[in-house]
């Protein structure tokens, strides 16, 4: 036909070949932006990374935001039914009033300590008038005190045990018999055993510095026996511990945390694998924490510290696995940890460099979103709990919304590896527990009560490292329970232990055992 091109077979070849040539150069193009899509993910993963090791190394600790402070607290109509998270951002707020401390005056000294008088005269030469010439009279006194501080005395307590014996025969010998020790025989009295006590676990001094401090007094005691001696009482108060767990387990409230904790010599493992020290508190009626050792944190240990717990009761944990598991069996509460929540966020933004930060920020909004809801806590700590539920109900639960809506929208588009993707993974894992405080007014929305009960602890760690035996651990979780239990119920550790240890040698039942817990001793006491 006219106009119509004719190929030939070896044409038509070659141009099939050239498109499948451009088809294979197209593919492999689009494997290439793959690849590199990939591998510039994989680097900057691997930058977030080094950036946080160097922040988690050298930078602050601090969590703390400005965002973060009562004064940004709007009410409940701040956040509208319509309300954007963007729009919140953008909202004015108003600054409260406040007061500050004046300076330059220092604190009076406790009107309690015992004052020693130092008085202070003009010698007799000089009492006289320089006008007139007449002898000066005694008017008043101008008074300032200064803090004096006595050095530790040691001394010796004899004990001396009386002998009898009849003047008639050689057979009527009688021994006053010794008064029950806590340690039979032991070298320390209950007074030094709670002095060192409360040195280690309330101050965190080394039982090593400790008995170098005894020495500058003439007290040479090895730290050998000092630690056999703790070990000892510790594990004494094992039957008061029971009774304090009972309690805390029968509570309407619980918080859990664990942190690390080494020990040399343990059956079967090296000293280098990680042992746990688990928390457990409460401040529903009386204030109770206890300390528990185990040589890990699976969830068949977890188990057994929760062994007894009231049905319905209400658990407070982080995201840490094994507590699902405990909640689901024991058929409690189980409420999640915004503060944990939150430090996931922070991390995300710390690693973003401080040029590319601002308001705008993924990370930024959530951690302000998260703010929000902890200055609405702050404005009714003081409350009852029917208006702060009232309050949660109003403000937080729209706060919530803004929330879920962010993360719901901005998940699909991060990387799930990065900091901030594990954030958005955490958010959206715990998110039905997170929620649930709104529920009740008396129901925490954080953790942070018990990570401040188990801080000691930590702290103290860096001055001991670690513990020698599993009996010591054991024994210094019993202790770490009862100095912590009486500075939550503001009970003098010193002065309970004291107490303490004088009476339970004396203790042979429940009952007596049950007179003997913190918030029991007398008042006069403490």
């Amino acid at each position: 036909m006219p106009g119509q091109v004719t190929i030939t077979a070896d044409e038509l070849k070659e141009l099939l070949a050239e498109r499948d040539a451009a088809r294979a150069l197209r593919e492999e193009q689009e494997a290439l932006r793959g690849a590199l899509r990939l591998v510039t993910a994989e680097r900057d993963l691997a930058e977030e990374r080094l950036r946080a090791y160097r922040r988690e190394l050298f930078g602050a600790k601090s969590e703390a935001r400005d965002s973060d402070q009562p004064g940004l607290f709007n009410e409940a109509e701040a956040l509208g039914a319509n309300s954007t998270p963007a729009q919140e951002d953008a909202a004015e707020t108003t600054v409260a009033a406040h007061t500050r401390k004046r300076r330059g005056h220092r604190k009076p000294l406790d009107p309690n300590l015992p004052r020693e008088v130092v008085r202070h005269e003009l010698p007799e030469a000089e009492r006289f008038c320089i006008n007139d010439g007449h002898a000066l009279v005694e008017i008043g006194v101008e008074i300032s005190e200064q803090l004096d501080v006595i050095p530790e005395q040691l001394r010796v307590l004899q004990h001396q045990r009386v002998k009898y014996a009849c003047p008639c025969c050689d057979l009527g010998i009688k021994v006053t018999p010794a008064p029950p020790r806590i340690i039979p025989r032991g070298l320390l009295s209950e007074s030094a055993l709670a002095w060192i006590a409360t040195g280690k676990y309330q101050f965190g001094m080394p039982l090593y510095r400790q008995a170098g401090l005894l020495r500058r007094f003439g007290g040479d005691i090895s730290s050998n026996t000092i630690a056999a001696s703790m070990v000892r009482v510790g594990l004494a108060t094992q039957p008061v511990i029971n009774l304090m767990r009972d309690a805390l387990l029968d509570a309407d409230l619980i918080y859990s945390d664990e942190t690390t904790f080494q020990v040399l010599k343990e059956k079967g493992r090296k000293p280098q694998t990680k042992s746990y020290l688990w928390s457990q508190m409460t401040d529903s009626g009386n204030s109770i924490r206890c300390f528990t050792y185990t040589p890990g944190r699976g969830a068949q240990l977890a188990d057994k510290l929760f062994a007894g717990i009231r049905k319905g009761a209400v658990l407070m944990t982080d995201g840490y696995e094994p507590y699902n598991g405990i909640a689901e069996r024991y058929q409690l509460v189980h409420l999640g940890c915004w503060v944990h929540c939150r430090r996931y966020f922070v991390k995300a933004e710390e690693n973003v460099p401080k040029a590319a930060r601002s308001p705008d920020l993924l990370a930024t909004r959530f951690i302000k979103l998260i703010g929000r809801l902890f200055v609405a806590e702050a404005r009714g700590a003081k409350w009852g709990a029917h208006r702060r539920q009232r309050l949660r109900r109003r403000y937080s639960a729209r706060v919530l919304d803004a929330i879920r809506n962010l993360m719901l929208e901005q998940s699909p588009g991060v990387v799930p590896n990065s900091l901030l993707g594990k954030a958005l993974t955490y958010l959206r894992e715990q998110w039905p527990k997170l929620i649930l405080y709104v529920e009740n007014g008396n129901w925490p929305i954080s953790n942070n009560d018990c990570e401040n009960s188990i801080r000691p602890f930590v702290i103290g760690r860096r001055g001991w490292l670690f513990s020698d035996t599993v009996e010591g651990a054991a024994a210094s979780a019993n202790l770490y329970s009862l100095v912590e239990t009486c500075k939550a119920c503001r009970i003098d550790p010193y002065r309970y232990l004291r107490w303490l240890f004088k009476r339970l040698p004396l203790a042979n039942s429940i009952e007596d055992y049950d007179a003997l817990l913190p918030w029991k001793m007398p008042v006069t006491l403490r």
